[in-house]
């Protein structure tokens, strides 16, 4: 099984907006999200912790490793969506033409940026890759989680405007005995309690 974590909060997505590849450190709050995360996973048989190369997904996936006294790898494959010229924009600075495009083709990108159907590419290879019957927590973004639930549920990308996944929340997919993935849950967040 993969446990999809989304790293924790960072101001720029505190401020809703686009983080893309932007290496941005997680917020105070966000740094008490990924202790909360380590305690969560304290007590599951987990494997491998796997991150994101960025700096807040990695901060969030030593947080879980150092629960079991493993050192978190990175995969390049985990890395949130380029959003080319986009990164560090709002949300609603988007133009509104450009928007309603990217929401209706997966094939869109924003300018200088990353299409969604390739990230579903590389999650896929991912899942493909390390989906087994042991637990491995696997730190990432908003963008390759939703690509990950697409790929278990073998839906369009489309789907992925449907969902809202919190920062610091946990998705888990598993294998079936043929091998097929499948979805476990979706934005588990109730175990994720800062103290």
């Amino acid at each position: 099984m993969i446990a999809f974590v989304r790293h924790g909060q960072t101001e720029l997505n505190r401020d809703g907006r686009l983080q893309g590849r932007i290496d941005v450190p997680l917020s105070a709050h966000g740094e008490e999200q990924a202790r909360a995360l380590g305690r969560a996973f304290a007590s599951e048989p987990v494997a491998r912790v796997i991150s994101s190369p960025l700096l807040r997904a990695r901060a969030t996936a030593e947080a879980i490793a150092a629960a079991h006294g493993c050192a978190a790898e990175i995969d390049e494959r985990l890395i949130e969506l380029d959003y080319g010229a986009w990164d560090g924009i709002a949300l609603a600075d988007v133009p509104a033409g450009d928007w309603a495009a990217w929401r209706a083709d997966p094939t869109f990108a924003p300018p200088g940026g990353e299409r969604l159907t390739d990230v579903t590419a590389r999650v896929a290879s991912f899942c493909s890759d390390v989906l087994a019957d042991e637990l491995v927590v696997a730190v990432s973004h908003v963008s390759p989680i939703k690509a990950a639930v697409c790929v278990a549920l073998r839906v369009d990308e489309r789907v992925t405007w449907q969902m809202q996944l919190g920062v610091a929340a946990i998705s888990r997919v598993g294998r079936r005995p043929d091998g097929a993935p499948y979805l476990v849950s979706f934005n588990e967040t109730a175990t994720i309690t800062p103290q």
